[in-house]
């Protein structure tokens, strides 16, 4: 097997032809991670969810970390880390030029709302629970690869 580190390029390259990851977060010192469908562009990752836990936490502690993973040939993979900030977009008309954008890059792909649309069932607290997108501002970006000896990239 050999390891190796991966440019920015590639590893941007790897976030553009990906969709699920895995965002973490943390609240007084206590992790917490989720897998959420993004959409990346102008180094930026945009993202939709109702409000709960993940979007409570990242508004108390707006640091995260964001994880994807594609397998490769064989044993082969591929791993991203994004380092960067959580960026909440209400619905305000200062954040109507970049929901929209969020919501055209997000909706290039039949299925962008879910998981974020989608509660386990509960019974209901409110009336109404809006649904909300967000922005990854990436700060740090890193990622490596595994292949097999002699395996083409």
């Amino acid at each position: 097997m050999l390891i190796r580190t991966l440019s920015t390029l590639e590893c941007t390259k790897v976030l553009a032809a990906n969709r699920l990851a895995h965002l973490a977060c943390c609240k007084d010192g206590r992790p917490y991670v989720v897998p959420i469908y993004y959409a990346y562009a102008d180094y930026h990752l945009y993202a939709f969810s109702m409000p709960g836990k993940k979007i409570n936490w990242m508004r108390d502690n707006p640091m995260i970390s964001l994880q994807v993973d594609e397998r490769g040939k064989g044993r082969g993979w591929r791993s991203i880390i994004v380092d960067g900030r959580y960026v909440e977009l209400p619905d305000q008309i200062r954040y109507k030029q970049e929901r929209d954008h969020a919501w055209r890059e997000l909706s290039k792909h039949f299925d962008w709302w879910e998981p974020g649309a989608l509660k386990p069932v509960t019974p209901v607290l409110a009336s109404h629970s809006p649904h909300l997108f967000f922005r990854i501002i990436i700060e740090q970006i890193s990622g490596r690869e595994a292949k097999e000896n002699g395996a083409p990239s």
